[in-house]
């Protein structure tokens, strides 16, 4: 019996279970970190198409690729900016700073954190600002597990802010249509609130408690920052680039691009710059080791994951679920998003946000006619964003940010388990989204 047989065959419900049931499968598998997550994404997918609920033409529509462009993009743009050594001026320079204050380098790394991980992905952010992290704890003699805690959950509330910094943010952008500023104007005030709690918090919990001697802060005082740039041309290469890529992100409306077009053509415009001038072996030398830092189980991770997402909104199941939803809240804004900030939240410390938003994306969008067309779920996207990117700090698996900064910690045998990470990090993460709340509903309602 052919796919299509089998399909033709099933009974609405017998389809919408299926479907359902390959769904949570992919997301059990994924949860228990035995298989890679793009290889059990992709197998999802490949199950969506043999069993019939979608041919290959609509799993391909399914893709979202202006969300695989931005993000394809960015790594570029990143992977080729930090061979000119920007990020380790940057720490090396937030700790002298500080004057080699372990409280003040505390809290001068967080910001450092949050800026960057608004500008760039927030995994790059870690993998770039950890490794020097760890030397300045190491000079100053001072335990490295606040530094790390603190900056990761620093990563996720900054990327919270802008469309490029928090990968459930470019699915919630790409996916509906909200541009750069869209993210800057609604959720970058709540965000900047929220970041001056956090560095107050772990300065009481930590930084007033960090003691080193006088010989260590000479240590760090000493380094040259300087001496980190390694390739001043292509620092000014760089920073050019992105800063024409933010300006396009700022006016995307009006030059008439999308973001997955802008984040391709920076990388294309500075790998332009990087090879010019190169002998044609080299440039091909060059440009594969750029393209072997990309992350490529990410991005095939969200090939499969938006093929799967696809086989069940085709079932209708999402949009049923939205009905449900709607008839519990009753209809009501407020109730239909504070319900989905906070199941947001919750669900995003125990699942990883990613799959989970781009799960509710379709889900929302099926209750459009409840709030009066697309420009009335606005709040709502508001709403999903803030769970998931903040919710992403409660627990180890909540955010991809948080199992990297885990990896690093104990490949330089740092301790980072799961229920010492919770224990401090899920009550910072309830006061977010209790701050995130409070601004929801004065803001929008």
């Amino acid at each position: 019996m052919s796919a299509g047989t089998f399909l033709a065959s099933l009974t609405g419900s017998a389809a919408t279970w299926l479907a359902v049931g390959i769904l949570l499968l992919t997301y059990a598998v994924i949860m228990t970190e035995r298989l890679n997550r793009a290889i059990v994404a992709l197998l999802g997918a490949v199950l969506m198409i043999a069993a019939g609920l979608l041919n290959q033409e609509e799993a391909v529509a399914g893709i979202d690729f202006n969300t695989i462009g931005l993000l394809a993009g960015m790594m570029v743009i990143v992977s080729i900016a930090r061979k000119s050594g920007i990020f380790e001026y940057l720490a090396i320079r937030a700790a002298k700073l500080a004057r080699g204050s372990p409280a003040g380098i505390l809290a001068l790394l967080v910001l450092v954190t949050a800026v960057v991980s608004a500008l760039l992905d927030n995994v790059t952010t870690v993998l770039l600002i950890v490794p020097v992290t760890l030397v300045i704890c190491n000079e100053l003699k001072v335990p490295p597990y606040p530094f790390l805690l603190s900056q990761v959950i620093a990563s996720n509330i900054g990327g919270t802010a802008t469309l490029i910094g928090d990968p459930p943010n470019i699915i919630i952008g790409a996916q509906v249509g909200l541009s750069f500023n869209s993210f800057l104007y609604n959720l970058t005030p709540v965000i900047a609130v929220i970041l001056a709690v956090h560095v107050v918090a772990i300065h009481v919990f930590w930084g007033r408690a960090l003691r080193t001697s006088p010989e260590a802060r000479a240590r760090i005082m000493a380094m040259d920052e300087r001496a980190a740039i390694t390739d001043g041309r292509l620092l000014v290469k760089s920073m050019a680039v992105l800063g024409i890529v933010l300006a396009a992100f700022v006016g995307a409306r009006f030059i008439g691009l999308e973001s997955g077009t802008i984040g391709i053509g920076g990388a294309a415009l500075l790998l332009l710059l990087d090879n010019l001038g190169r002998p044609a072996a080299r440039q091909s030398e060059n440009v594969t080791q750029v393209f072997n830092e990309v992350e490529w189980v990410t991005l095939f991770f969200f090939i499969g994951l938006f093929v799967v997402v696809r086989g069940v909104e085709h079932t209708g199941v999402l949009h049923t679920l939205a009905g449900k939803l709607l008839a519990a809240t009753g209809g009501r804004l407020e109730a239909t998003g504070l319900g989905i900030l906070w199941s947001s939240a919750l669900l995003s410390a125990i699942v990883d946000n990613i799959p989970f938003v781009a799960t509710m994306i379709p889900m929302i969008k099926a209750m459009a006619s409840a709030f009066g067309g697309p420009d009335g779920l606005l709040p709502l996207w508001w709403a999903l964003s803030l769970g998931a990117c903040l919710g992403g700090n409660g627990t180890l698996v909540g955010a991809s940010a948080n199992l990297t900064v885990a990896g690093l910690a104990e490949r330089n045998h740092v301790p980072f388990r799961f229920l010492t990470y919770t224990k401090h990090a899920l009550p910072m993460m309830l006061v977010h989204v209790g701050i995130a709340h409070v601004y929801w509903v004065w803001r929008y309602l």
